[in-house]
């Protein structure tokens, strides 16, 4: 099932507006200050030497930025920005298209690159190191290999899963930047930013509020700007308040953490139905009706980052950190074995 939470840090349809509110330079780019810094002196080195930029892989969870970095490097290079993503890429015809069409200097955005076959990343990375694609053409006894030589191009991947890749594919990446959450006064940035472009008006009590409950996400603050917006045009005087911006998320039902309903959920599921764990990821998400994938690559990144769960050899159990936000007695509290699972945080 595809995450379609309003604090789901996954593309959703609504979301085609973003496209407007993305950097299109670096100097507009606001938060992930080291990795700046690094691309900096990435962008400077290959522009100094006239050169491709090396292939670059972004990781981190969603909705941090990674496309918007991509975009920020092509322009930055004054070059031609191809972007696909790896489901798309299903076949070595289709990525043998996609590199012969790359001019020099030209950047090949592939994002959710973990999802390649691996059929597909064998002839990727070896185009990434030698610049040629091999291709058989015939078949039987009459087939013979050409190669074709390609111009010196840059590959941006982008993943949730570094470890997904396979080891030959990622030690082809030149440079891997991890994108971290951002604090809430980078989002803040973000959403003044946002609200100056959509003409939202908006005072830094409104501004804060939006940005504690943003989940630490980019995409999350302009989803949730653009709801508070619609609030305050309907219920109030079109102004973003901090009143109004509580009111607005309280009633979409995020909470000052930035957790929804399935957020709850999922905890209410460890500890009721599992008395804490631990419990196996497929499990849970037959009881949430949700699919594991979701729950490893969406949910629960944010709730490993508030501290609320941890993931053990034997499954997910819920930290002292849940009980306590949900109003419950911890674990060790109710007599039960939480020191058998895990330390109290």
């Amino acid at each position: 099932m595809a995450d379609q939470r309003l604090a789901g840090p996954n593309w959703q349809d609504e979301d085609q507006t973003e496209g407007s509110l993305r950097p299109r330079l670096l100097r507009e780019y606001i938060g992930q200050d080291k990795v700046k810094e690094q691309v900096e002196i990435l962008l400077a080195a290959a522009k100094g030497r006239a050169e491709a930029l090396d292939h670059v892989l972004l990781y981190g969870p969603p909705g941090l930025g990674k496309t918007s970095l991509a975009i920020i490097l092509a322009a930055e290079m004054g070059a031609n920005l191809r972007m696909t993503s790896a489901p798309a890429i299903e076949h070595s015809g289709d990525l043998a298209s996609l590199l012969t069409t790359l001019e020099a200097n030209d950047i090949l955005f592939i994002d959710e690159i973990h999802r390649l076959s691996r059929t597909i990343e064998e002839r990727l990375y070896a185009a990434m190191e030698d610049f040629a694609l091999d291709l058989m053409i015939g078949k039987g006894p009459s087939a013979r290999s050409v190669r074709l030589n390609l111009p010196r191009f840059t590959v941006v991947g982008a993943t949730t899963r570094l470890g997904a890749l396979a080891a030959p594919l990622r030690d082809r990446f030149g440079a891997l930047y991890r994108l971290d959450y951002y604090d809430p006064a980078a989002l803040g940035q973000i959403i003044e930013r946002s609200a100056r472009i959509l003409k939202v008006p908006i005072v830094a009590e409104g501004v804060s509020e939006i940005a504690n409950r943003a989940r630490g996400t980019p995409r999350i603050a302009n989803r949730l700007l653009r709801r508070v917006r619609d609030y305050a045009q309907v219920r109030a005087d079109g102004n973003i308040t901090r009143p109004v911006a509580q009111t607005a998320l309280t009633a979409l039902e995020i909470d000052d953490l930035g957790l929804d309903m399935l957020d709850r959920r999922y905890l209410l599921s460890i500890i009721e139905k599992f008395n804490g764990g631990p419990v196996g990821v497929e499990t849970l998400a037959a009881t949430l009706s949700e699919a594991a994938e979701t729950l490893e690559d969406v949910m629960e990144p944010f709730l490993l980052h508030l501290g609320f769960i941890a993931r053990t050899p034997r499954g997910r159990v819920a930290t002292r950190g849940a009980y306590t936000y949900l109003g419950l007695a911890p674990k060790d509290e109710q007599g039960g074995l939480w020191g058998a699972n895990l330390p109290p945080v």
